[in-house]
């Protein structure tokens, strides 16, 4: 019999590990701390609570990476709880109790809907959905427009830190990369390291680091600016070192793919160009891999073009493209959007209609503020923090340490300068305790605990406790109730998501490359796909544009994967009644994985010899009927081998 923990509880006690990001940890004492102790001495101590409360969440949203990606990260969801603090203080003073839960619910259901459209978007919701209730629950002298004001300053003032204070290294060099240049460097390592790993039983789970370090390089370089393109030499000449990445990357996945051998100094240029990434220097010479084989010629080929690149040093495109409003609306509407907004309009709506009803009969007895079940429930529904019951079990353990660690505190501290000093060591945790959920939740628990009491609540541990339970209760029957449709919509979201974006990849490859292409001997297309053809020939190498927009399309078809694998995990985690609705999803992703592996070992044979061999073109087809048969009759995924026009 097996020891090993269910997924559930494993998740719940596992925590990320890495060093302590001591800027971060700065950045943390400087924010909720010395914003309440100002508003104090002015005088203007509910303004300072409204402003501190703020820098806390906008702390907990202070992550690793670069200052131009803090901008959003930050920014955008403090607009949003701006907003929600407007809606639920007006909302609070002017309507009633049952009008005020309709509108709350209203709130959760939009705040849901527009959380499945990304990381920032689901900051988003998160802190309109906490504002609200704060908003609504939490009785301060100040109109809405002020609350709003000073929700907004809390957050400008740590993002204010961020983009001010130096990194570790940002002292050396230029100011202005704090994050970028690292990110770029760690992706020639990660080529690197992929080379190092061509057929070995590692070459898999190299590439998936490739991906992710792809994608944070990515979003490093492509924040918000004030221009539209790169504005300095130094910034052009670090989008031209990612670019130059792109080539590499695809060539290590020829060679993982095709399983070729590869000689050990292969991996030594692309670890070089990432030395002289991080120092910011010329690349200097660079070993010739071995020409044997077109994804050797590619490897070769693109360490000329990288070099070439780091000593001309000129490059705008990162190789991204704008979601549209269509794109939007698809993930707001889509199956997960629409399964993740009625869940959280239920959740926050019953914990409000709970929370009000304790209010009104006086079962808080000196305490007015009921903002805390329906802020909890919006923390517990949060897919991305976790599974449900890892989330209800951490979530109730952290809150039971918070409040049992402040009420020993709350004895001995002096009011108010000694709850302001909790307040700031409290901050300055919250960048260390985010690795693990219980940790986050202790922490501000006994943040808010002391922001209310300095504000002039009385003790209030025993009631959070109480209230924390209620919400654990609120957000786990909830979470297990049927709904409309299908279950399991995120997970079908993700992967029709990585299904699009696969097809799209596969179909620029083979049809849409700007080359007149031949059809010869053609075969009968198997099942799953509509025509297969046992060779392709071209007439000349793909033009600039067309290999851009296929790194582009490359790029977008391993980062809807990585998404698609991240969901897929944390629904395998959670209880089984919901883990069994995204059963067969993971070979699924898995199949498209080898799909796009695929089409990039084709695109870079196409561009050595023209022609594609027909091991490669059974291969395609012999996926692409797998993947029939594992979705066959759900109607998750759809990817089909394109027609292939004839010449002429």
């Amino acid at each position: 019999m097996s020891l090993a923990p269910p997924p559930w509880l494993a998740h719940a006690l596992r925590a990320q590990r890495g060093p302590i990001p001591w800027s971060a940890v700065v950045r943390g004492a400087l924010s909720a701390g010395p914003i309440l102790l100002a508003a104090v001495l002015v005088e203007q101590t509910s303004v300072g609570v409204v402003a501190a409360i703020a820098a806390m969440l906008a702390g907990i949203n202070d992550r690793p990476g670069s200052r131009r990606v803090s901008v959003k990260r930050i920014g955008v969801p403090a607009l949003a709880g701006a907003v929600g603090m407007v809606v639920g203080t007006y909302a609070g003073e002017y309507v009633g109790a049952v009008t005020l839960t309709v509108l709350l619910t209203l709130v959760g259901l939009v705040a849901g809907g527009i959380s499945a459209v990304g990381p920032v978007a689901s900051g988003a919701g998160t802190q309109l959905l906490v504002a609200s209730a704060i908003g609504a629950g939490m009785p301060l002298p100040e109109e809405g427009w002020l609350r709003a004001v000073a929700y907004l300053g809390g957050a400008c003032w740590l993002l204010a830190l961020r983009l001010a204070l130096p990194t570790p290294g940002g002292l050396v060099g230029d100011f202005r990369f704090d994050g970028e240049r690292e990110a770029v460097a760690a992706v020639y390592e990660a080529v690197a390291d992929l080379l190092d790993a061509v057929g070995t039983e590692h070459a898999t789970a190299r590439r998936v680091a490739l991906t992710a370090a792809l994608d944070h390089a990515q979003d490093a370089l492509t924040g918000p600016r004030l221009r539209r393109y790169a504005s300095s030499a130094a910034e052009r000449r670090l989008h031209a070192q990612y670019a130059a990445a792109l080539p590499l990357a695809e060539a290590a996945t020829a060679l993982a793919w095709a399983e070729e051998t590869v000689p050990g100094r292969a991996a030594t240029g692309p670890r070089r160009l990432a030395a002289a990434v991080r120092e910011n220097t010329h690349t200097g010479p660079l070993p010739a891999p071995n020409r044997s084989g077109p994804a050797l010629r590619a490897l070769d080929d693109a360490l000329l073009r990288a070099a070439e690149a780091f000593d001309r040093g000129r490059g705008e495109d990162l190789h991204t493209r704008r979601l549209t409003a269509r794109d939007l609306l698809r993930s707001v509407f889509g199956a997960g959007g629409r399964e993740y907004g009625l869940r959280v309009a239920l959740c926050f709506g019953a914990s409000a209609a709970v929370a009000q009803a304790l209010h009104h009969s006086h079962w808080y007895g000196e305490h007015a503020h009921w903002y805390w079940l329906p802020a909890t429930a919006v923390f517990l529904v949060k897919p991305d923090l976790g599974p449900l019951a890892s989330r209800v079990l951490c979530r109730a353990a952290g809150t039971v340490l918070g409040a049992l660690v402040f009420a020993g505190f709350a004895l001995v501290l002096p009011r108010p300068e000694g709850l302001i000093a909790l307040v700031a060591v409290s901050g300055a945790l919250i960048p260390v305790a985010t690795r693990h959920f219980a940790a986050q939740t202790a922490v501000v628990t006994v943040l808010v605990l002391a922001l209310v009491m300095v504000g002039g609540e009385p003790q209030a541990s025993a009631s959070r406790i109480t209230e924390t339970l209620l919400a654990c209760a609120i957000v786990l029957i909830v979470g297990h109730l049927p709904m409309p449709g299908q279950r399991g919509g995120g997970v079908r979201s993700r992967l029709a998501a990585a299904g699009r974006a696969a097809q799209a990849y596969l179909a620029h490859v083979l049809r849409e490359t700007e080359r007149p292409l031949v059809r010869e001997t053609p075969r009968p297309a198997p099942r799953g796909a509509e025509s297969a053809v046992r060779d392709i020939r071209t007439e000349d190498t793909p033009t600039e544009d067309a290999r851009a927009l296929r790194w582009t399309l490359r790029r977008e078809a391993y980062r809807a994967l990585a998404e698609a694998r991240t969901a897929i995990a944390l629904a395998a985690a959670e209880l089984p009644a919901l883990a069994r609705h995204s059963e067969g999803a993971d070979e699924i992703v898995v199949v498209l994985e080898r799909i796009v592996d695929t089409t990039t070992a084709c695109a870079v044979h196409l561009d050595d010899s023209g022609r594609l061999t027909p091991e490669q073109v059974h291969r395609l087809t012999e996926l692409l009927d797998e993947l029939g048969r594992l979705d066959e009759g759900r109607g998750r995924v759809e990817v089909r081998l394109p027609e292939v026009p004839l010449a002429g």
